[in-house]
């Protein structure tokens, strides 16, 4: 095993909030447990849509705004951006990120797509436009419409909203790539620390898409489940029956930082960040690459990134939508990466019981592999109950397993063929 000799990247922090837990212990041990947290929509009308089921999570599980800063921050912050904060207070916390002095040093990477316009919103801006003038006096005459809503819809305001927050003044990233999105902010806020520009980096992602306008376009793709039991048996990645990805809110964060930082601040280090690899597939909007290549490019890269090799690799937290497509190209590319070793090695999805967060579900499920790894727990794909040919790897069935392990990658693969993988390993000194 050879480390490089750049800079390390330790994780002293981490922090989320999810359907099935108002923080990481909650989450992860809803997880091991295999509890859903899949139900019926409650947040908007979804009578005569053919599908009516997501990852809420209930609004007890937010933490309060930090008081910094609040004068329009409130305003200005979407839902999932709300989340966000409460995922990063965790991790800050955990970190013990207020004692550090030097804040230049600090920045926020974060994968996010802004806030989707509500349908009132969009009813009252055409009510107001005109086929030559737009009533623009009218639209904002007693307060009818404010502008935070368009700040609510600007990706870059919640990294702007964070490091106000949090005292960040250091690099400022937004990553606006899908699914890969929380990933790929974590790989590049790794990748910044190594340059020696930053000391530390708060990293992951948020979503919240459960209104008419954000769910809308992926039912009109045919991307999620629209045969299911019951709610709960809805999200099945690697079963011969899933139809589907189950669309869910979430934020996940890493409070990441160099490792000679973190041990001269005596920092608790829960996890090192060893590889990254990102790709792009070059093929379709909305398919993989049949052959698996961007999948195993990123996976490969991650791997190089952290100067091992195939063998070295315990386990492997999958981006196991649900769909038919994402689960068997993603077996074919572990399969390609590992040849013999694919089927001794376990794979499995948290989306099974979390739903998909999009840009949030990197930076969830890499929380959940460290926590996983430090437990020696192996966390379960619920709902796994017909065997799909295409599908034969080990998938940790729908019960968790304890196996020491110190090495995991984390999949994430976009739409738009956008792929992110991390590789993820206990910390030794």
């Amino acid at each position: 095993m050879v480390y490089h000799t750049r800079k390390r990247v330790v994780v002293t922090g981490y922090g989320m909030v999810t359907p099935i837990g108002k923080d990481s212990r909650e989450t992860f041990e809803n997880a091991r447990n295999g509890v859903s947290g899949i139900d019926f929509i409650s947040s908007f009308e979804t009578e005569g849509l053919p599908c009516r089921i997501g990852g809420q999570v209930d609004d007890s599980r937010l933490n309060a705004l930090p008081a910094k800063g609040l004068q329009g921050i409130e305003k200005c912050s979407s839902r999932g951006l709300k989340l966000m904060i409460s995922a990063v207070s965790e991790a800050v916390a955990a970190a013990r990120l207020d004692l550090v002095e030097d804040r230049d040093r600090i920045g926020v990477s974060l994968g996010y797509h802004g806030e989707n316009p509500s349908v009132e919103d969009m009813i009252l801006l055409y009510r107001y436009s005109g086929k030559e003038v737009w009533d623009v006096s009218g639209l904002t005459k007693n307060g009818v419409y404010s502008f935070f809503n368009f700040f609510r819809r600007k990706p870059d305001v919640a990294t702007s909203i964070l490091s106000i927050l949090f005292d960040c003044r250091g690099s400022n990233l937004t990553i606006v790539s899908a699914c890969a999105a929380g990933s790929q902010a974590i790989g590049e806020a790794a990748g910044i620390i190594r340059e020696g520009k930053a000391d530390v980096m708060i990293a992951g992602g948020c979503e919240s898409n459960l209104n008419f306008s954000g769910f809308v376009g992926f039912v009109l793709i045919r991307a999620l489940s629209e045969r299911y039991s019951s709610p709960e048996k809805a999200s099945r990645p690697f079963d011969r029956k899933r139809n589907g990805f189950v669309m869910s809110e979430g934020a996940g964060t890493l409070v990441l930082e160099s490792l000679d930082h973190a041990l001269e601040r005596k920092a608790p280090i829960f996890a090192e960040v060893l590889g990254y690899g990102s790709s792009g597939d070059a093929f379709r909007i909305t398919d993989m690459h049949p052959k698996g290549d961007g999948a195993a490019f990123a996976m490969q890269g991650a791997i190089a990134d952290a100067g091992l090799t195939c063998a070295d690799i315990e386990y492997i937290n999958a981006h196991g939508t649900s769909t038919l497509q994402n689960d068997q190209i993603e077996t074919l590319a572990i399969k390609r990466i590992l040849g013999e070793r694919a089927k001794k090695i376990p794979v499995s999805s948290n989306k099974s019981m979390i739903g998909h967060t999009i840009a949030a579900a990197g930076a969830i499920e890499a929380g959940l592999t460290i926590i996983g790894m430090n437990r020696s727990v192996l966390l379960p794909t619920i709902n796994y109950e017909f065997a799909d040919p295409k599908c034969d790897l080990d998938y940790v069935p729908n019960r968790a397993r304890e196996m020491e392990h110190g090495i995991a990658l984390s999949n994430s693969f976009g739409f738009g063929g956008q792929n992110a993988c991390l590789c993820l390993g206990k910390f030794r000194q």
